[in-house]
């Protein structure tokens, strides 16, 4: 792993557009850095006052409520134009005024480029469609449990600049990233990162399949042959991209072994084992991981071969498997009334995630679909509710209503309800389960249509039931 060459960026002039978490947490870091340090967003400073207090005291430049081009134009023609822009996630790289930056000589990059280069610990990545906030977080646990100063950043919530506050060379970056993240990456480079699986998603900003892969596949742009490179050997979509990275390749594999897996975790006779470089160790039954359903299998697969990269034992690693519990918002066990579970899944954002909660199902269900629409297709998900035949009754709200429910039609599922909101949605689910059933909160859709994001969607889905008499 190659010493890391920090940037400096005291006296630098730096536009942060983006007033969310990231972009916050950006502007700090920079203002502490000695950077001189503009910030906007469409929201003004009223509307953001509760989200700007970090930035209170320190010396920078509000240009709040307005367009980010508009405030861009008018640093470029002062005294101080800015050398760097770093760009929230939200905002897509292929906006007219971001081209504009480029093309008058101004440096692109997003929040976490910008924590990478002002960080000195090692840094580990997971992208992928679905399982990374699981997996980050898992890997995290166990860097924890191992005695490494850990913590787990980036898509998951927590800003990588916000962590590299407190750097130090000793702490381990366990950065979860999305292809939003991705599109002003430059030299971002983990020593071990994942491409966990790859099915449709945010086809809505990225317009094909094939571009969504290749932001993806930029998380192994930098790597080395000493780093690690970390694939999903059951996803057939994969196959042709492991052959492009530098790194040293770790496949995962939740079926029996069949000779596949040369380096990496895979299950034999029902145990999960790590093999590298012709050494293997049993690690633990699989039966034994905590966390439910074979996606969760993969999610764990994957996390034995960032700490088997690294040399953790075995012991440790089995240990974290058996106790970890899982992430709020996904498959979370909410709470069990009048003979009945309710899960929030509010977390499955699109149409894979949501197949994947149908598959850990294993009693009859209600589940709760629907929300702002990501131009996903829903054939698939409507065939595994009628194949899994544990979905018998589904609930759905938002903007992709209609969508949803010509969809299942189609199939042949009519066991449908229509909700105008959260609360009805619940209680229509309620209504309908019966004894011994689970009610089931997976949208396969964004929150943006009537929530702030999907950990709002799934705080309100917890406090409505756990709210019923």
């Amino acid at each position: 792993m190659s010493e890391r060459n920090v940037w400096q960026y005291k006296g630098k002039s730096v536009l942060v557009a983006g007033m969310a978490r990231s972009g916050i947490a950006a502007a700090e870091l920079l203002s502490k850095k000695g950077a001189s340090v503009t910030i906007t967003d469409l929201k003004g400073e009223e509307e953001l006052a509760d989200e700007l207090r970090p930035l209170n005291g320190l010396n920078i430049q509000r240009k709040l409520g307005r367009k980010t081009g508009e405030v861009l134009e008018e640093c470029l023609k002062s005294a101080a134009a800015p050398d760097t822009l770093v760009l929230s996630p939200g905002i897509p790289s292929t906006l007219p005024f971001v081209k504009e930056a480029r093309d008058r000589g101004v440096e692109v990059i997003a929040e976490i480029e910008l924590a990478y280069r002002l960080s000195t610990g090692p840094v580990f990545a997971i992208t992928g469609t679905n399982g990374k906030t699981t997996t980050t977080t898992l890997i995290c646990e166990i860097f924890k449990a191992a005695g490494l100063d850990s913590v787990a950043v980036g898509n998951i919530g927590y800003p990588f600049s916000l962590a590299a506050l407190e750097d130090s060379p000793e702490r381990h970056y366990v950065c979860e990233c999305s292809s939003f993240q991705m599109e002003t990456v430059d030299g971002f480079h983990p020593h071990v990162a994942a491409f966990l699986n790859l099915t449709e998603d945010h086809l809505n900003r990225h317009g094909t399949m094939d571009e969504y892969a290749r932001l993806k596949m930029r998380v192994f742009e930098q790597q080395e042959p000493d780093d690690f490179a970390v694939f999903n050997a059951d996803d057939p979509a994969l196959s042709d991209r492991i052959r492009k990275v530098q790194g040293h390749v770790l496949l995962f594999s939740r079926k029996e072994d069949d000779g596949r897996i040369e380096d990496g975790a895979f299950v034999r006779n029902g145990m999960v084992v790590y093999r590298f470089q012709g050494r293997e160790e049993e690690i633990l039954p699989a039966k034994d991981i905590y966390i439910p359903g074979p996606h969760n299998l993969e999610n764990a697969l994957a996390a034995v071969c960032f700490a088997g990269a690294i040399g953790i034992p075995a012991s440790v690693i089995a240990q974290t498997l058996r106790t970890f519990r899982g992430v709020e918002h996904r498959i979370e066990w909410t709470r069990e009334l009048d003979g009945v579970t309710y899960y929030n899944d509010s977390k499955g954002t699109n149409v894979d995630s949501t197949i994947r909660a149908v598959q850990t199902m294993d009693k009859n269900t209600v589940i709760i679909l629907g929300g702002s629409d990501k131009h996903c297709d829903f054939s698939p998900l409507a065939q595994e509710i009628i194949r899994s035949g544990k979905i018998l009754e589904a609930v759905i709200i938002g903007q992709t209503g209609d969508q949803i429910d010509e969809t299942l039609r189609r199939f042949g599922y009519d066991h449908i309800t229509r909700a105008k909101d959260m609360k009805e949605a619940v209680d229509v689910s309620r209504a309908l389960a019966g004894d011994g059933w689970n009610v089931l909160l997976s949208p396969a859709c964004a929150s943006f249509d009537m929530f702030h994001d999907y950990e709002e969607r799934g705080r309100i889905f917890k406090e409505l039931v756990r709210g019923l008499k």
